[in-house]
């Protein structure tokens, strides 16, 4: 039977280096560069031939620039609007990433921490940025709880800090641990359908059943990714 964490395994394509750098084109970087090319694909044509009663692509279309912006809107206010480019392009890029995942012979690399966590590492920067910008060094009154006694401060501040800062390491691991659940569960039973024979056929329809499972978690973690993103953006325009 085959590993079932091999499918993992980040290997060199075409090898490049440059001044004692190794930038080798790995199956990771060629899924993320279709991933990019399956996203501009899908809005480009579909809105190419843009029509007053929309058709089945073109809806779609609008259907995922309407759930952004609503989200943004529901989440943030009209003060993240400005932000809507950026939190479209991250749920499309995680949406995709995990879709085109599923795909046999493809490479799921939201399955891997050091992708999740860079992501939510660039969100967590990004929103504390914004953060001070729009308030100053009055953002870090964001640590100090309103209506507690100072004697409690010592405590509770330290806490508020430490939760801020684990942020980019809950936003990243929750990603990552549910892509590799799901495509090693997949790889595990699929393992068993031909060792077993016609018994195969057990494993197999657990296969299918995980397959439409993990559409729903394709969906569902890019969903989580980009409304926490959007209430870390709340936080920090509105220091709630």
């Amino acid at each position: 039977m085959a590993n079932p964490l091999e499918q993992f395994t980040i290997k060199p394509l075409i090898d490049i280096q440059m001044g004692g750098i190794d930038a080798s084109l790995t199956n990771a970087g060629l899924a993320m560069v279709a991933t990019v090319v399956a996203i501009t694909a899908f809005l480009v044509l579909s809105m190419r031939g843009r029509a007053l009663v929309p058709g089945r692509w073109q809806s779609m279309a609008e259907l995922s620039y309407e759930f952004i912006a609503g989200m943004i809107r529901d989440n943030v206010g009209s003060e993240g609007r400005k932000f809507f480019p950026f939190i479209f392009s991250l749920f499309m890029f995680i949406l995709f990433a995990n879709l085109l995942g599923l795909l046999p012979y493809s490479f799921t690399f939201t399955s891997h921490i050091v992708v999740t966590f860079a992501m939510a590492l660039f969100v967590f920067l990004g929103v504390t940025l914004v953060g001070i910008a729009h308030h100053g060094l009055h953002f870090f009154s964001f640590f100090v709880p309103s209506g507690v006694p100072a004697v409690m401060l010592p405590l509770l501040v330290p806490i508020e800090i430490l939760s801020y800062l684990s942020r980019p390491l809950s936003l990243s691991i929750r990603l990552f641990a549910n892509m590799m659940a799901g495509h090693t569960m997949m790889k595990v039973f699929a393992g068993f359908i031909v060792p077993l024979g016609v018994a195969g056929i057990l494993p197999l329809g657990v296969d299918v059943l995980l397959t439409g499972f993990e559409l729903l978690v394709a969906f569902l973690q890019a969903y989580v990714f980009t409304v926490l993103t959007c209430l870390y953006l709340n936080d920090a325009i509105h220091l709630h």
